[in-house]
């Protein structure tokens, strides 16, 4: 069982975010005001992530996490992946970038663990399925807890059986990569939570379009003991957000889930590249997102908003660009409001 979850002063966590909107200011920034702030350890470099590790430490004496991406089985037909390629290749070509090379790999997996078994963390989380029980084992007795994402009621089995602390409960309303070990689970975030409540006694984090205080009141009265929250904090000035990102997620356009950017479904904001590559785009991660991944980076430098990977869950017109520690503050307060006002309306 989790004693970091016990020992929250606010029930608020914050997700990790690849790809650059975690920071370890963000990090810090939310477990100093009382919650759990999250480093994404997804698309750095060992050296990197051990860099941001001391810097996170360096802002906050206290606890935070590092999220880490378990490898994935690679695509059923390479084939896919090459007609993909091919169908990008006019659009990058109109844009001057040379599509990456689609190959798979596992993201420096090994050399991500020893670096948390090196400079031990409070938490590490893990997403995309369960890490092998020796793993589990070695973090443990490093002293860090070790949190599982599931998105299927079946899922959280696995996570027992290996003596996860923890289990992230991630609902399709959620922004960003799939976090369970399939990636077309279609579950809501409040029936996933009561589902998974009734096959385990694990504290369950509640991840999916929580993003102010009656959001968070709702997940935990299902039984979640902490919110993760991910898109709430985008435009929080600690943030690593581009500018196109802030934008989109200031906005009030839809959110889909899509394969296009890396070959594994994710929730972004609809854009003219998920609309025109959707359908096309294999199941082939980390394939296709080594394939669009400079075409995206060089639409981010543009600063067009049409190529880049908008990750946002399905409240994110709720956001607000304000401090972490502001935010953090707001959401707990509109929870206890909320709460209370619950239970006057049931007469307790």
């Amino acid at each position: 069982m989790s004693s970091v979850l016990g020992g929250l002063r606010r029930p608020v966590v914050a997700a990790p975010m690849g790809g650059g909107p975690s920071t370890p200011a963000l990090a810090a920034a939310v477990s100093n005001a009382g919650g759990l702030g999250f480093l994404a350890g997804a698309y750095l470099s060992p050296q990197r992530l051990a860099a941001d590790v001391v810097e996170a430490r360096r802002l906050t004496d206290r606890p935070f996490g590092v999220n880490v991406f378990v490898p994935v089985a690679p695509p059923a037909d390479p084939a896919d992946v090459t007609a993909y390629a091919e169908r990008l290749a006019p659009i990058a070509e109109r844009r001057g970038v040379a599509l990456g090379e689609p190959v798979g790999g596992d993201d420096h997996y090994a050399e991500k663990l020893r670096v948390l078994l090196d400079d031990p963390v409070p938490v590490v989380s893990f997403a995309f399925g369960a890490p092998a029980a020796d793993t589990v084992e070695s973090l443990h007795a490093r002293g860090s807890e070790v949190w599982v994402t599931v998105s299927h009621p079946d899922a959280v089995a696995a996570a027992e059986e290996i003596g996860a602390d923890a289990v992230v409960v991630q609902g399709m309303e959620a922004g960003a990569h799939r976090g369970g070990l399939a990636d077309t689970d279609e579950y809501a975030l409040l029936p996933l939570l009561r589902l998974v409540a009734a096959r385990t006694r694990l504290p369950m984090v509640a991840a999916g379009g929580i993003a102010d205080g009656p959001g968070l009141a709702a997940v935990l009265a299902a039984g979640a003991s902490a919110g993760a929250l991910g898109t709430a904090f985008l435009r929080c000035p600690e943030a690593g957000t581009s500018d196109a990102h802030r934008a989109a997620v200031t906005g009030t356009g839809d959110t889909a889930l899509t394969r296009a950017f890396t070959g594994r479904r994710a929730r972004g904001v609809v854009n003219d590249f998920l609309r025109s590559f959707d359908e096309a785009a294999p199941a082939a991660y980390p394939h296709v997102h080594q394939l669009t991944g400079p075409l995206r980076a060089a639409a981010r430098t543009a600063g067009d908003p049409s190529v880049i990977n908008l990750w946002a869950g399905q409240a994110h017109a709720l956001s607000r660009d304000a401090p972490a520690a502001e935010i953090v503050e707001e959401i707990v307060g509109g929870a206890t409001t909320t709460i209370a006002a619950l239970a006057r309306r049931l007469g307790a």
